[in-house]
């Protein structure tokens, strides 16, 4: 039996990675880098830090330190979330969906704390979740397993009894390698990448999420 739903947040819960992507521009720009929002998809899931780390090791630059690019993204990250996003479809009616059948929800995600307590504000989802958890906090930030096993252990229940839900593929392998029965929800523009396969389901959105689906999901071993 499923005992805890456990939900990544940026891209899936919360509609943040178009502000992600705007940021990002505008602070590679002041270093040199005219990235497109294609360039910036292919970082989408991976610590800010990753992304900085990324993109000096293809394109290196002087002038600016990494860390201070790193904390300009987050701080207007934070920002253009806490003025502007939105929940994604079908967002607020899963969580609904577990709230009706008492199961324990939490939120492990590769943010800052700080940015998930400004999301589930922002979104008014607070009530519905038992946890919310930073791989920041962990030793190793997604995709290793470590954000959804500390997780798991907060909500004293077993990964592999808990319901993971995914938009991204190092987001998907650290649900994975946990042990966690998995649900993929990819953007639109990577719904087809093979990086998905890990997954046990793979839905378009959570708007097709179902009873029909969760049942299935009760039965993978």
């Amino acid at each position: 039996m499923i005992q805890a739903a456990i939900f990544d947040m940026d891209g899936l819960l919360v509609d943040s990675e178009p502000h992600w992507r705007i940021v990002e521009i505008d602070v590679f720009r002041t270093v040199g880098l005219e990235l497109t929002d294609e360039d910036c998809m292919r970082t989408t899931g991976l610590p800010t830090r990753a992304v900085v780390d990324y993109w000096y090791e293809r394109f290196p630059w002087t002038g600016r330190d990494l860390d201070e690019l790193s904390d300009e993204i987050l701080a207007g990250a934070y920002d253009r979330i806490g003025r502007l996003a939105g929940p994604m479809p079908g967002s607020l009616a899963i969580l609904q969906f577990f709230r009706e059948r008492s199961i324990p929800m939490a939120i492990a995600s590769a943010s800052p704390m700080h940015l998930i307590e400004l999301v589930i504000d922002r979104l008014g989802i607070r009530d519905y979740f038992t946890v919310w958890h930073s791989a920041t906090l962990e030793a190793h930030n997604k995709p290793a397993p470590d954000v959804y096993l500390g997780t798991a252990r907060k909500l004293n229940v077993s990964p592999a009894d808990c319901l993971a839900f995914e938009d991204s593929g190092n987001g998907l392998k650290s649900a994975h390698a946990a042990g966690m029965r998995t649900v993929a929800v990819p953007a639109e523009y990577e719904l087809d990448d093979p990086k998905f396969a890990l997954a046990d389901y793979i839905i378009p959105s959570l708007t097709a999420f179902n009873a029909e689906l969760f049942l299935k999901l009760e039965t993978v071993n």
